[in-house]
Order: structure tokens, then C-alpha cells, then sequence
């Protein structure tokens, strides 16, 4: 039992230097495309699959969380007399957490699930292997205009979700019933734009790097090392979601504590109040 055990966490320490190794090589890879022009239009490619087509359903995301957010914290608050300040409820969660997990999430099966799909089926019928028999870094030519893309689409992506789910709380919280709350509009915005900084929507748009290039790098990293086969591919796709999903709530509990700990240092007195 206990040999057992000791072989598979050697297994698993092999798996994350084979991992880390796979990082390294694609952030050297992603600094060379950067200054090679003739990279740009796999890049371009790859921004138009995985940031263009995620809109819609980045946005629809969005608009349900902002709405689900209305209905389940209008009641709680009514009946303190402060259903005014819903705005600053459903704002702050959406532009600082809701949001950007749960479209991270969403790119996370969409894009992830693609991303390991494609490389992993490459990789069954030695498509890469071809590439590297041709003189050209199947890494640099595959994995990093992927990761590109993702690093610089996640955090535009993750603003539409903020305003669809920022719009979708407004159009259940103020029309007049039985559409909505009928919340005043004015003091809607108003105590929204008193409770929510700009602080909170940076904090939201720069997880947005880090959960694209996880997202991206752990993808990449499954369609490169699946076993022969569909069930490999199929296995790979269901690996590579799972990793991504637990490194998304991983880099959003860490990024909690980071910043919260910024903001008491440069702002002690009102991070208190």
C-alpha cells in the first residue's frame, strides 16, 4: 500500500515538473510570437475563435448572474428598508467576483474544452510530431498564439460579462412591477457609484489575465499529452476542465487575499469603514 502511494506521488511530482517545464517553454514562446510579425495572424486567428465567439455566451452569463442577484437579494434587504442599495449589492459582486469566475468558468469549458479537443486529436494522428519533422517548435507554432489570445481576450471578455450583469440587475431591480422592483433609478446609480470603485472593476479585469493564461496553458498542456485514442481525447477534455476549474477558484482565492491586503495598506482608514 505504501509503495503504491509513494509511486503515484512520484507519478504526480513528474506530472507537475513535465507541467512546469511545458509553462516555461510557452511563456518563451509567447515573448518571441510577441516581436515576430509573422506570427500575428495565427494570433488574430486564434483571438477571433476563442474571444469573438465566446461573446454571446460570455454575455448571456453575465446578464443571468446580474439578474439571479436582484431577485435572491431584494427581499433580504426590503425588509431593513435599504432596497435602494441593491445597486451596490449586485454591482460589486459582479464586477469583482460573480463576474469573472463565471465567465472564466464558461471559457473554461468552451474554450478549454476546444483548445485540448484540437490538440489532442493533433497529437492521436501525429499531426505534431509532423510539425516537429519539419523544423518548427510545435510549441511556439500551436500552444502560444492559443495562449496569446486567451491572455488578452479573457479580460475584455470579463468586462461585457460586468455590464450585462451590471444591466440585468437594473432592468429587475427598478421597472415598475410586476417586471421589476421599482427601485428608484437614481438612487439606484447613485448609492452604485458611492459603493463600487474602480478599485473592485481592475481587481475583476486582471484576474482575467491570470484565469486566461491558466486556462489556456492547461488546455494546451493536456491535448499534448493524451493517450492514443478518442477516450484519451475525451479524457484529456474532462482533465483539462477539472484542472482549470479548481486553478480558476485557486487564482480567485489568492487574488482575495492579495487584494485586500493592497487595498488596507494604501487605503487603512476606508478599507475600515
Amino acid at each position: 500500500m505504501i509503495g503504491i502511494m509513494g509511486a503515484k506521488v512520484i507519478e504526480d511530482m513528474g506530472n507537475v515538473g513535465r507541467f512546469a517545464g511545458f509553462v516555461w517553454q510557452t511563456m518563451i514562446a509567447c515573448a518571441r510570437n510577441c516581436v515576430r510579425s509573422k506570427t500575428y495572424p495565427l494570433i488574430w486567428a486564434q483571438m477571433h475563435i476563442i474571444g469573438v465567439r465566446s461573446v454571446p455566451v460570455v454575455m448571456i452569463t453575465g446578464a443571468f448572474v446580474g439578474m439571479t442577484l436582484a431577485i435572491q437579494a431584494y427581499d433580504q434587504l426590503a425588509g431593513m428598508g435599504m432596497e435602494e442599495r441593491l445597486g451596490v449589492l449586485i454591482n460589486i459582486s459582479v464586477v469583482k467576483e460573480l463576474g469573472p469566475v463565471l465567465a472564466a468558468v464558461m471559457l473554461a469549458g468552451r474554450v478549454g474544452g476546444a483548445l485540448t479537443a484540437e490538440l489532442g486529436t493533433m497529437n492521436v494522428t501525429e499531426q505534431i510530431d509532423a510539425v516537429r519533422s519539419m523544423g518548427t517548435n510545435p510549441i511556439r507554432y500551436l500552444v502560444a498564439p492559443r495562449v496569446l489570445a486567451c491572455l488578452l481576450l479573457t479580460p475584455a471578455l470579463i468586462i461585457f460579462a460586468d455590464l450585462m450583469g451590471v444591466l440585468g440587475g437594473y432592468f429587475v431591480s427598478v421597472p415598475e412591477p410586476p417586471i421589476g422592483f421599482g427601485i428608484n433609478s437614481r438612487a439606484y446609480w447613485s448609492f452604485s457609484a458611492a459603493g463600487v470603485e474602480l478599485w473592485d472593476v481592475a481587481v475583476g479585469v486582471i484576474k482575467g489575465f491570470f484565469f486566461g493564461g491558466a486556462i489556456a496553458a492547461i488546455s494546451c498542456y493536456k491535448g499534448f499529452t493524451c493517450k492514443q485514442g478518442a477516450h484519451g481525447v475525451g479524457q484529456a477534455c474532462t482533465e483539462a476542465f477539472v484542472a482549470s476549474f479548481i486553478c480558476i477558484l485557486a487564482l480567485n482565492f489568492a487574488f482575495g487575499v492579495i487584494s485586500k491586503a493592497i487595498y488596507s495598506t494604501f487605503w487603512p482608514i476606508k478599507s475600515l469603514v
